[in-house]
Parts: structure tokens; sequence; C-alpha cells
């Protein structure tokens, strides 16, 4: 019996030899992870629709054909769970080796230890490829934590048409906000008591009633170097002035337009129901695919006052190493591909995306033609006016302590002062705590 037991468990192990050997060179469980002789570099992306996942495996075909060490593989998760299941993989030991994430919330990442140093992966001239601010917010205590990859910005879309038959110059957009309630009222349109088109309301579209405050305070954000900016006169001022414009307009008309809103054809921009409307640049596709024959303009955000300076923020992406990924080196060479200038203007190009590599951008600008070209250079020049509000790792969560306050405001259930002033005691409280 003992004999044979032996031979039994003699026969296994060779089974179980024979299978690890018939694997080849791919070992998924150790450090190294191979194929053919290659490190396989696993990379995570949210990019699976029809349009962007064929552009980004086109990306990774190229760098895989580029060189004869590294091969990429590429996972698409969905929006949202991407960055649970990263959370889940870097606490268990097993994550991806690159991952495209948020570009304001990287220094949380880095305080948290998520994410890989990358320093020194690269040599000093390696930022000067992308923009200043998009630089700033990959860097935590003067290391490198991530590379921008994509970013975007806010502009002021003006529908010309309107502009002519409110008597308006199609080719001046209002420059102040001033301005921009002067024309508003010209390019009203009622029926009785019912409005046909709006001139504009400064909550539609990509925009919200911070990004009026922030502008409105010479750019300052909530936060900036650690102090709190929150409750601060022009910001008090600015919101009083979003919260105008309901007043004026009705808030029943507000809501009963808005009820309406919808994308493509049902944007009420794209619609001609409403004349002024501030989105990011890439609203410029729905209008060329929905907008047939739309005359129509853009321009910078208006500034608070003559001379205040225009301002608009902005988000993006980063793609970064996960804290303990198996292959960092590795990873940041195909890191790199993706943000040169190749991989980027492809980017550009085929998304109508505003990339982090300058000399991709301004090469994109160069190539486009006819609309395509006026809009996205007015987009890569607006670029100089976009300021990002990275999230202080002093305050993670102030967002939520300060939306509800100004929704309050907004809906006239307490003052903009007093709303502010409650928004502010809020974050100091989540700072001591």
């Amino acid at each position: 019996m003992k004999k044979g037991l032996l031979f039994f468990l003699t026969i296994i192990l060779l089974i179980s030899t024979l299978a690890g050997c018939s694997q080849g060179s791919k070992e998924v469980q150790g450090e190294e992870v191979k194929e053919n002789g290659k490190t396989v570099v696993n990379f995570w992306s949210f990019w699976g629709s029809e349009t962007r996942r064929p552009i980004i495996e086109k990306i990774i075909k190229d760098f895989n054909d580029s060189q004869d060490d590294i091969i990429v593989k590429h996972t698409f998760l969905p929006w949202g769970d991407i960055w649970t299941k990263n959370l889940a993989s870097v606490a268990a030991g097993n994550p991806a080796d690159v991952i495209i994430n948020d570009i304001n919330s990287v220094a949380q990442r880095a305080e948290n230890e998520q994410v890989e140093d990358i320093t020194k992966y690269i040599d000093p001239s390696f930022e000067k490829q992308f923009y200043p601010h998009l630089w700033d917010t990959v860097v935590y205590k003067n290391k490198t934590y991530a590379v921008p990859f994509n970013t975007d910005t806010r502009l002021l879309f003006y529908n010309k048409k309107a502009f002519k038959e409110a008597g308006l110059d199609p080719n001046k957009p209002p420059q102040t906000w001033d301005e921009l309630e002067e024309y508003a009222k010209k390019l009203d349109v009622k029926s009785g008591n019912k409005y046909e088109r709006i001139g504009f309301y400064p909550l539609w579209g990509n925009i919200g009633a911070a990004s009026w405050m922030t502008s409105a305070d010479e750019g300052k954000g909530f936060i900036d170097n650690n102090k709190l900016n929150i409750n601060t006169p022009k910001k008090v001022e600015a919101l009083e002035w979003v919260m105008g414009w309901q007043e004026r307009l009705g808030e029943n008309t507000v809501q009963s337009f808005k009820s309406e809103f919808g994308s493509e054809q049902a944007n009420p921009f794209i619609a001609e129901k409403v004349a002024m409307w501030v989105d990011v640049g890439t609203f410029y596709t729905q209008i060329r695919d929905y907008g047939k024959g739309m005359e129509f303009g853009v321009a910078p955000i208006p500034s608070y006052k003559e001379g205040s300076g225009h301002f608009a923020d902005g988000g993006g992406f980063v793609a970064e190493v996960p804290k303990g990924a198996k292959h960092p080196k590795e990873a940041m060479e195909f890191i790199k591909y993706l943000t040169g200038l190749e991989a980027q203007k492809y980017w550009a190009m085929k998304n109508f995306d505003n990339v982090a590599n300058i000399e991709a951008a301004e090469a994109t600008s160069k190539e486009l033609k006819g609309t395509d070209q006026m809009v996205y250079q007015a987009t890569v020049k607006n670029l100089e006016k976009t300021k990002m509000y990275p999230v202080p790792v002093e305050y993670p969560d102030y967002n939520s302590r300060i939306n509800p306050n100004i929704d309050n405001a907004l809906l006239g259930k307490v003052s903009a002062e007093k709303a502010l002033k409650n928004a502010e005691e809020q974050v100091e409280k989540m700072n001591k705590k």
C-alpha cells in the first residue's frame, strides 16, 4: 500500500512539474511576468467606447511593435469601478503596472502610499514637455508620482446667428460679466411671458457656481497653499451674482428649460434655445456632428471685471504606477511613450482632446483644418488661463462640506454670505479633526 501511494504521489508531482513547464516563460504569480521573453506590463484604463478603445489599442500596438523587451496588455474597466478595483489590488499587493487616474487627486494617493514614486525614472528635462499647471499636480513633497496625459479647459460657445438677430457683433463676444448680462438680455426671446430662447444662464453647461466664485476672486480656489479662501468678499459677491440670474429669469423658467435638456440634437445650445453656453472644448464635436450648419464662435469665459483676467478651471487624467507594481521600470517606459509626442498627437487628432504634451498640442493645432482648427487652437490658447485645483491632503473631502452650502444658497434657503461662512467653518473643523 505504501509503495502504491508513493508511486501515485510521484506521478502527481511529475504532472504538476510538466504543467508548470508547459507555460513556457510566462509566470503569473512570481516577481517576473514574461511572455515570449518579454516583460508583460498590465495596463488598466476606462477607455472602452467604440471611439476611444481602438485609439488606445493602436497606441499600445505601436509601442509593442517599437521594441523587443516589453509587451503591454490592456484591460478595460468601467468608469468608477477602475479606481475601486485599483485600491483593492494595491491593498492586496497585486496591482496593475500602469493605470489612468484622476489628475487632481495625485497628492492624495501619494500621501496614502497608493502610488509609486517615479522620480528616479525620469530626468530633470522630462517635465518640460508638459504644461506647467499640469505638471504641478503630479509633484508631492518634491517627488513625482504620475505623468499628465490629457486635460480640458472651458470656453464660451456663442451663437453667431442669434447675435446678428439681436443686433450684436458676431465677432465680438462679451468680455466681462457686465457685458455678459447685457448681451444675455438682448439675446432673450420671449413670447408673452414664455421664453423661447434664453441668452445665458451661468449654471448651464459644463460649469458650476464654484468656477464663477474663483474667477471673481483672482482665480483663487477655496483652499490656496493650505489657506482657506471660502468666505471671501469676492466669492460672496460672485455667488450673489449667480443667484441673481435665477431671480431675473424666474425659477419656473429655469427649471422648465432644464427639464428639456438632453445631448446631441436635444442639447439646448445646439437646438438654439440658449444663445451662449460654457463647456469644455470637446463639446465642439457635438456641434460638429449634430448642429449641421450652425454658426458659432468660441471665446474665453468673460472676466469678472475689465482687466481682472479670464479664468477657466481644468481637470484631466494622468498615467501612474500603482504602489506595489511588479514592473515599475518597464511601466515607465510605456508611460513615456504614452505621453510622448507621437502617441499624444495621435490621441489629440482622433479624439479632439486636449493633451498634456505641449509639442503634441501645438502640432495638432497646426494640422487640423477649418472649424476644427479654430476651436482646437482656442482651447490650446485657453490652457494659459486655466487653473487646476488639486485636492489638498489636509482637506481630502472639502467639497462635500462646501457644495451643500452653495446648493442651499441657490435654493434660497440661506444668504450667500451665510452659506460660505457655514462652509468655511465646516471645512476648518475637518482639518482640526
